[in-house]
């Protein structure tokens, strides 16, 4: 199992929002749509697995920070939005055939008991190689098995 850090901006999708989220088969799942940064697409396309764990990361917002831990249950699926005209995320040039923008679904698993801000985490030595901290601006991120459950601690105290 891998685990990885997804920033949604929270006034435009919030943990909260996923929670209530649905697809055709369940609550609480969704296609991670709208990802238009080609790094971040093949870590999605091709690292993904299904049973990852992700912290999902409230983003540009007056507290960003980890809100919530969500799982992975597909992989591989077509971006829909990238298929739809209507969306903001519309590209004309991907197709269901050839398709340019891979996604996954995703599951909320639970709220954190509190949201471990970002500048939280500036401030421990144990989180100063984490990707979040020297790459920010990468909206799908690689978390070590170390940094997940160091996180996980400060969540709890």
């Amino acid at each position: 199992m891998n685990y990885w850090l997804l920033k949604s901006e929270p006034d435009t999708f919030s943990y909260t929002d996923l929670t209530q989220a649905h697809t055709q088969t369940s609550l609480g799942r969704t296609v991670w749509d709208g990802v238009r940064n080609y790094q971040a697409r093949n870590i999605l396309r091709d690292d993904f697995s299904v049973g990852d764990k992700a912290f999902f990361y409230h983003s540009s917002c007056k507290q960003p920070g980890i809100a919530g831990i969500c799982t992975v249950t597909k992989t591989g699926l077509v971006d829909p939005s990238s298929l739809d005209p209507a969306s903001d995320y519309f590209d004309p040039k991907s197709s269901s055939d050839n398709p340019r923008w891979i996604t996954v679904e995703v599951a909320a698993e639970r709220e954190l008991s509190r949201v471990v801000s970002l500048k939280e985490m500036r401030h421990h030595d144990a989180l100063k190689d984490m990707v979040l901290l020297n790459r920010s601006r990468l909206s799908v991120q690689p978390v070590t098995a170390q940094e997940w459950n160091y996180i996980l601690k400060l969540a709890e105290s």
